[in-house]
């Protein structure tokens, strides 16, 4: 075999095949618009393809080097007489599968194989047999796809009903939208645009672009995500797409590599849309270490913008709205470098979209060094949220962000699969699953069936989709907390654990630029000592402060859950004096010396939210810094308000 020149990225590093894309077939019995290529079954091309034990011999290769996931599909992956033997000794020597299938060939054996844990998605065109027949030119596979449904669901074996809109079945989208929760309470829409064959065929195309929506439709029809992780994930790939300084097109696809796509005929690249043949390995000639270690790499340098990138595509304005990649330049107009006018219109659309959605759907707040970045699917009103939170809103991001994502519907909930269980006490059930959270707002009686609220957040608590049952209390605004909880405490406390923070039942105030903390439970004195303070001091809040630890000391922040007084502020004061509240006769400050006594009080006064080991574990760290690290005092006052002239004084 030619041997390739292997490029070496900086700060390269081995890199492993997670996951493999096995085409089994283009051979498809649904002469349709959206396979890329028809072939018939007695072509020469089927006598090339991949047998039985070739696919074997892949399997075992690329496992030893650490495939674990395999994404099988085709043309039509059942068309295969032998299928079940290629999908049992995939499924036998992988962790996890994902499986494409137009469902018209699926007997009951094979709806029993299955029921394998893995994705399967069932490909649906129309919501009647006149829709459905008319689009894959096929008659009867309507009738033969809703048969494969239904041997599915005699099987148990859970399937995702992908939808795919075009011009022909749009007219019907939400009847096909109905068809599909009636077969599965799993469903997606599919690729909303259409791209072109990879056979080229221009009769082939002209009918795929005569199927293509309108851009408009297409982005209501897959809304960009504007989630934090999702555009930071944006970002980054634009940066490497759309770079200035580098124009290799697939520096990070075939360099950052983790996944690789072989076809029916053995030939294999880094993404299912590279048709080049100058851009494809024949396994059957080689080997897949060689294909792995030093093919795929070699590709990095292969393809350049060029001239005609550098006109168009390259200085573009919409870049970061465009879904271009040069593999569609490729199935367009065979040129990698060229532009899709089609993907432009996209582009112009998801620009409109995102700049209506940042306007009217999302709002930005700062509370303790952290920006709550609040989005909703219905937009927000000044009337949506509670007065006391102007003071915190923003206009812009900061470094530190925290997505809060609100949906009015409520995800199917399976007790089952909810994951190990942390915690179970009305109002809340909270699960772990994976390196995720699950908190569902159940009844007093435990029952699991009547949520009133579902809350999806990533391990660091960054990142929360809420999802309630209604719009009702939304629309009716004035809402007390933005995470829609009973307060936000609940989710910001365990994100402010990981930076060294946390809520004291306490008030606090800026005075003469220095941060004081009166710290007592309710009636202890910090609203009347606040009230002593005002005008002469900055309010921070009354009732809840943040304290957080800092490599140049300690700060506390203002918050919007205050107390008896409204008067509340987003500032902050570098923290120099905890003060534990006794009322009194008299008017005096003592320093506290007994270590023991200041952490007891203190924990007695941590705001603790839904507590699990790990949160518990951070704070019992933190409160024993800040016990043996800031002064603390038993501050005993009357009404009088000459305990300020001593505040001063200390």
């Amino acid at each position: 075999m030619k041997k390739y020149t292997k490029v070496v990225e900086t700060n390269d590093r081995p890199r492993l095949p997670s996951r493999g894309v096995l085409d089994l077939t283009y051979r498809c019995n649904n002469d349709c618009l959206h396979c890329w290529l028809r072939l018939p079954s007695d072509s020469k091309e089927e006598k090339r393809e991949l047998t039985l034990d070739d696919i074997r011999r892949l399997v075992d290769e690329t496992r030893k080097m650490g495939t674990q996931r395999w994404a099988i599909s085709g043309g039509e992956p059942m068309l295969r007489p032998d299928f079940a033997e290629i999908f049992e000794y995939i499924t036998a020597k992988s962790v996890f599968y994902s499986l494409n299938t137009n469902g018209t060939l699926i007997t009951p054996k094979i709806a029993r194989l299955l029921r394998k844990k893995g994705s399967k998605m069932v490909v649906l065109y129309g919501a009647t047999a006149e829709v459905h027949d008319g689009i894959t030119r096929n008659p009867g596979s309507f009738e033969a796809a809703l048969r494969g449904f239904s041997y599915l669901r005699e099987a148990g074996a859970g399937f995702i009903v992908q939808l795919v809109p075009m011009k022909d079945n749009y007219h019907q989208f939400e009847e096909m939208k109905k068809l599909a929760e009636s077969l599965s309470p799993h469903w997606r829409i599919g690729a909303a645009w259409l791209y072109l064959s990879a056979s080229g065929d221009p009769k082939k195309n002209r009918e795929i672009q005569d199927q293509r929506l309108p851009a408009k439709t297409v982005i209501l029809l897959s809304k960009p995500d504007l989630s934090g992780k999702a555009r930071q994930q944006e970002e980054e790939y634009h940066r490497y797409l759309h770079t200035d300084q580098d124009d290799r097109f697939f520096s990070s696809c075939a360099g950052n590599r983790d996944e690789f796509h072989v076809d029916p005929y053995g030939q294999m690249t880094f993404c299912p849309f590279i048709k080049d043949p100058a851009l494809r390995y024949d396994l059957k000639k080689g080997n897949f270490n060689e294909a792995w270690e030093d093919f795929l790499p070699s590709l990095i340098n292969k393809i350049k913008g060029g001239k005609e990138y550098a006109e168009h595509c390259g200085p573009c304005e919409l870049k970061s709205d465009c879904r271009w990649c040069p593999a569609y330049g490729f199935l367009e107009h065979r040129r990698f470098s060229a532009k899709v006018d089609y993907l432009c219109e996209l582009a112009r659309e998801s620009s409109k979209y995102k700049k209506n959605w940042e306007k009217n759907h999302q709002r930005y707040y700062t509370i303790a060094g952290l920006t709550l970045r609040v989005g909703s699917d219905i937009p927000i009103t000044d009337k949506t949220f509670h007065p006391k939170f102007r003071d915190f809103e923003v206009k812009k991001p900061g470094e530190d962000v925290i997505s809060i994502e609100h949906s009015f519907f409520l995800p199917e909930i399976k007790r089952e699969a909810l994951g190990k269980k942390i915690y179970e006490r009305p109002p809340w059930g909270i699960f772990k699953k994976g390196n995720d959270w699950i908190y569902l707002g159940i009844s007093p009686d435990l029952d699991y069936r009547n949520l009133n609220r579902v809350a999806l957040i990533n391990h660091e608590h960054t990142h929360a989709r809420i999802f309630s049952p209604d719009d009702k209390l939304y629309r009716k605004g004035n809402i007390a907390s933005l995470t829609f909880f009973p307060t936000d405490q609940i989710l910001l406390a365990r994100a402010l654990a990981d930076r060294e923070g946390c809520y004291i039942h306490s008030s606090g105030v800026s005075l003469d630029d220095k941060g004081l903390l009166f710290v007592g439970h309710s009636e202890a004195g910090k609203s009347t000592m606040i009230k002593m303070l005002k005008g002469k001091a900055k309010i921070l809040c009354d009732d809840r402060i943040i304290v957080r630890r800092y490599p140049d000391g300690y700060k506390i922040f203002g918050t919007w859950s205050h107390g008896e007084i409204p008067e509340v502020s987003p500032d902050s004061a570098p923290l120099k004096a905890i003060l534990f509240l006794e009322k009194s006769g008299e008017n005096r400050i003592v320093p506290m010396e007994e270590a023991k006594d200041i952490l007891s009080r203190l924990l007695a006064c941590l705001i603790k939210p839904i507590v699990t080991p790990d949160w518990w574990h951070k704070m019992l760290a933190l409160v024993e810094k800040i016990t043996n690290e800031v002064p603390s005092y038993a501050i005993h006052f009357d009404k009088s308000g000459r305990i300020v002239d001593l505040l001063r004084q200390l």
